[in-house]
């Protein structure tokens, strides 16, 4: 027992120094960084360097709001709730992002209103803006900058190609889209979109989202009349659910999707109150599953688009420790994606060695965050955080640095 310990100690201590090293590289000089590693088993830190220092966390927010859906939702998404009144079905959304959208395309809500009667939809059950805080006005053509909404269609963009002749998803669109030559993607206050004649990529284009194109959308999709209303009966609202949540994460980890993780803030605030709200949610977490959080963030929305939000590498060590105790390892890293130097991959490709990173990236201007799990030769797990902001160095030395680092924990712990 004593030599064991003895070997634990100089081992830990063998780590510690050759990490401190790690983070002298040249490019992280001149540019603030932190690193947290956790022994998972032995919820002992191995490692700290500014661990306590809040750093701007880009899409390593999602890592909260994972944790956060996994409390609040169910296995299979709230996808609206409704009502029947003197024989019409009052509905309202709950934010649930994959009414058709273009790669999770459920239509389970769909296909289950396709069967009913008169359809009135009631679209004021939140206070959110289109917007979160703190976002950037001129990314509103921009791809990861979709609008937020109650009940979002088609991942609120428009999909275009122009490769074999033009195509428009959803159809609706179709006379609003114009082949032009152009940087610009959509005119900023209304739905007329751009793609280009050489445009050999697929494009997803945000839309503009208001009451009545959602209502035309709807008539679209169901061939039959929808009303708009003002107000939502006073009868029982019953819950009608949609996909498995898990395959919503799993996308909006992969995919850093920044529409699927607001909308599922939005939803899930719907199983606290009425009201659809991110504040609420967030409100709540911090008072309740992270209350216990040594360094309280500033967290605002769910994506990690504004610069608002602040944590600190320690505190996202912490949330994912309590994702390694509370979820079954089989489903977490089912859903938690593999990473190398090159970013997130969905297939491992060096044959020397196993997959051994699963973690969320998170990239902003000068910013580049990676926080998540390791599996080391020896068969241990370590949580780790290593959060890099204000550098002027391509973010590809940083991902560089990070591997080589992580890569040395793998062999020596």
């Amino acid at each position: 027992m004593v030599i064991a310990g003895l070997f634990l100690l100089f081992g830990c201590s063998s780590v510690r120094t050759t990490l401190n090293n790690q983070i002298q590289n040249e490019a992280l000089k001149n540019s603030f960084h932190g690193l947290v590693v956790m022994d998972v088993k032995a919820k002992k830190t191995v490692f700290e360097h500014n661990g306590d220092r809040y750093f701007t966390p880009a899409s390593n927010t999602k890592i909260a709001t994972f944790y956060t859906s996994a409390r609040l939702l169910p296995k299979n998404i709230p996808t609206l709730k409704y009502g029947v009144y003197n024989d019409t079905l009052y509905i309202e959304g709950t934010g649930d992002p994959s009414w058709f959208h273009p790669r999770l395309a459920d239509s389970t809500a769909i296909q289950w209103l396709k069967k009913q009667g008169s359809l009135a939809v009631f679209t004021k059950n939140s206070k959110e803006s289109r917007f979160g805080p703190g976002w950037a006005w001129e990314d509103y053509d921009a791809y990861f900058s979709p609008e937020k909404s109650t009940l979002p269609l088609f991942g609120n963009v428009v999909t275009l190609s122009n490769v074999n002749g033009k195509s428009v998803s959803p159809q609706y669109f179709t006379d609003k889209v114009e082949i032009k030559d152009t940087t610009l993607r959509r005119d900023e206050l209304q739905n007329h979109f751009y793609i280009s004649p050489t445009e050999q990529d697929t494009l997803e284009i945000p839309f503009i989202t208001n009451d009545s194109l959602t209502k035309d959308l709807l008539e679209n999709v169901l061939r039959t009349k929808v009303v708009l209303t003002d107000h939502f009966p006073n009868v029982e609202k019953r819950t009608l659910y949609g996909m498995e949540t898990d395959s919503i994460y799993k996308d909006m980890l992969f995919e850093s999707d920044n529409f699927l993780a607001e909308q599922l803030l939005m939803v899930a605030s719907s199983t606290l109150s009425d009201t659809l709200s991110t504040k609420k949610t967030i409100d709540y977490m911090l008072e309740n599953d992270l209350s216990d959080l040594e360094q309280p963030p500033r967290w605002v929305d769910g994506s990690g688009l504004s610069r608002y939000n602040l944590f600190t590498p320690m505190s996202f060590v912490q949330i994912l420790q309590k994702l390694f105790d509370e979820m079954p390892e089989e489903r977490l890293f089912a859903i938690f994606p593999m990473w190398d130097a090159s970013g997130t991959v969905k297939a491992w490709s060096d044959p020397t060695i196993e997959p051994f990173i699963f973690a969320k990236s998170g990239s902003l201007g000068n910013t580049y965050n990676l926080s998540g799990y390791l599996k080391t030769k020896s068969g241990k797990w370590l949580i780790f955080s290593f959060m890099n902001n204000h550098f002027k160095v391509p973010s590809s030395d940083i991902r560089n640095t990070i591997y080589s680092t992580l890569k040395t924990l793998y062999n020596s712990y």
